[in-house]
């Protein structure tokens, strides 16, 4: 089989619209998963769960038990919530400690060490497990064991790799050097599947089936347990059992604004969504959206009140258990920001943390609405790829590397401290149009995220764009390193144009700029769109 062309996705789609039930997400098996679901007489959590295990499966790359999950939702009786489901660092890991030992291994000293991206120090409590069992006893209709099923059956009978997904596969040929880490996720422990090539994953496949049977408490004080705990002290790390036996999900109120009429809901700290409130609050200050689409001056004015955002929110935003973070949404405040633009670019803005972290960070986002009018974004990752690059024992389950966004200077607010959760950039995000209108929303991809929010609410509210040709234009992203990057889809002269202006300007494929998935019931009409950068796909009924 050929090897896809990645660059190009000029395939038409439609917006799909649905009377009893939609899922939108990047794996069209995972998508099928969701609505079996719904078809089955589960609600839009039930689904979400499914639809989230079965990408565990179909799209281990970008997501996993080793990693995090949250959502954002309306139930349909009205009430607007969102779960958080992220552990901290370990107990034991103090700052001097792990700051101390990552300076031995880098051969570096203590002053000069970074949190790594990979091996046990980046290692944080995984939530995913505890977060799908308390959406579906909190939320749900179904049992654990009910909504798992499809996944199970993904994992010990096999699919066929989708093609964005086998190039991503690719990282873990250089990333596992673990004879079970290689094992479990590389062909004959050598190299990635390639395109269509059916796989089983029968050591994830038995973790889930345990799951199903015992419920989460399999993950954080069973043999799987002991499995991780070995796995990251066996690399240097310092979890502990206590660690995991103790987390718990959390309920919490999501921050909001009002961008032109329309209310967007976004996860507070320690997640980045203030990021996009603030932006969007700047743009509207500025009137970015009163500018044509496609012109130089949109991008400049949307672009720049993002970078102030950036740089506010990786100034402040950490687990506010440790450290208090200001209203950065604020409407006061926003004004005040915008203040800052004018037409030529602000230049040394630090839009990132240390050597970049998140800068490219692999997500999967859903969203699912049903019928009876619940609607759910969720959102789960391990952080970057495969995450830290163990992989747990025999149990297939791969550790994330979140901790990586953690700071060893004593001075920054998101400095490691025990059980204090990292900066998170998962967020997702819903958004109320109207009386009887919202949608649920997300663009994942590490820092990407809040510029992807940006860009797809101004495409509906700003230039009243259907759903799916709000995620097909075109974007922008500033990345870590200051510079403002374009995709080659937007109209030649375009780039020119913003570095005239002096912006540093770069030109990245597509894979970079995000991957957008979003339900919307609008007065009882269910509709979706799916990330054309992605192997994704929208199902209705």
């Amino acid at each position: 089989m050929d090897a896809p062309d990645l660059d190009r996705f000029e395939s038409r789609r439609s917006t799909v619209h649905a009377p009893e039930g939609i899922v939108a997400t990047s794996q069209p098996l995972a998508a099928e998963a969701g609505v079996s679901i719904l078809r089955d007489g589960g609600n839009a959590f039930d689904a979400a769960v499914a639809t989230a295990a079965a990408l565990n499966v179909v799209e281990p790359t970008s997501t996993g038990l080793g990693g995090d999950v949250f959502a954002l939702y309306r139930t349909a009786e009205g009430e607007v919530g969102a779960m958080r489901s992220c552990g901290g660092a370990p107990a034991d890991a103090t700052l001097d400690r792990v700051r101390d030992a990552v300076a031995e291994e880098q051969d570096v000293a203590p002053s000069d060490a970074t949190m790594p991206q990979h091996g046990a120090h980046p290692v944080t409590v995984p939530g995913t497990a505890r977060g799908w069992e308390a959406t579906v006893d909190r939320l749900g209709t179904r049992s654990l064991g009910d909504v798992l099923a499809p996944a199970i059956r993904y994992a010990t009978e096999g699919y066929p790799v989708s093609e964005v997904i086998a190039s991503a596969w690719e990282h873990g040929e250089d990333l596992f050097d673990d004879p079970h880490a290689r094992n479990a996720y590389l062909v004959d422990g050598e190299r990635a599947p390639r395109v269509g090539e059916h796989v089983t994953l029968p050591e994830l496949g038995g973790s889930l089936q345990q799951i199903a049977e015992e419920g989460a408490d399999a993950v954080y004080e069973g043999e799987i347990a002991d499995a991780i705990v070995d796995e990251v002290q066996s690399n240097g790390g310092f979890l502990r059992h206590d660690d995991l036996a103790t987390f718990e999900p959390e309920f919490v109120d999501p921050v909001s604004a009002s961008y032109r009429g329309a209310e967007i809901y976004e996860l507070p700290p320690n997640n980045q969504g203030l990021i996009a409130l603030e932006a969007l609050g700047i743009a509207e200050e500025i009137g970015a959206g009163d500018e044509p689409y496609d012109s130089p001056e949109r991008v400049h004015k949307f672009a720049e009140a993002t970078k102030i955002a950036f740089h506010d929110g990786h100034q402040y935003i950490t687990d506010p258990e440790y450290e208090a973070v200001p209203p950065l949404a604020d409407p006061e405040y926003t004004a005040s920001r915008a203040e800052e633009i004018g037409s030529e670019p602000i230049q040394d803005v630090d839009v990132g943390f240390g050597d970049g972290a998140g800068e490219n960070a692999d997500t999967v986002l859903l969203t699912v609405a049903d019928g009876e009018g619940n609607l759910v974004s969720y959102i789960n990752s391990r952080f970057a790829g495969f995450g830290s690059g163990l992989v747990a024992g025999d149990t297939g389950i791969a550790l994330q590397n979140r901790g990586w966004s953690f700071s060893l200077d004593s001075d920054h607010p998101n400095r490691i401290e025990p059980g204090k959760r990292p900066f998170h950039t998962l967020i997702p995000a819903l958004a109320r149009f109207g009386e009887d209108d919202w949608a649920a929303f997300g663009v994942m991809g590490g820092y990407m995220q809040p510029q992807g929010h940006v860009q797809v609410v101004s495409n509906i509210v700003d230039y009243d764009m259907p759903l799916q040709r709000a995620l097909d234009e075109p974007r922008w992203r500033y990345q870590a390193d200051g510079r403002l990057a374009v995709e080659g889809q937007f109209d030649g002269a375009l780039a020119s144009k913003l570095a005239r202006r002096g912006h540093g300007v770069s030109v990245l494929p597509p894979i970079r700029f995000g991957g957008a998935q979003i339900v919307r019931n609008r007065e009882g009409t269910l509709s979706g769109a799916t990330e054309p950068r992605k192997d994704g796909e929208v199902v209705g009924y």
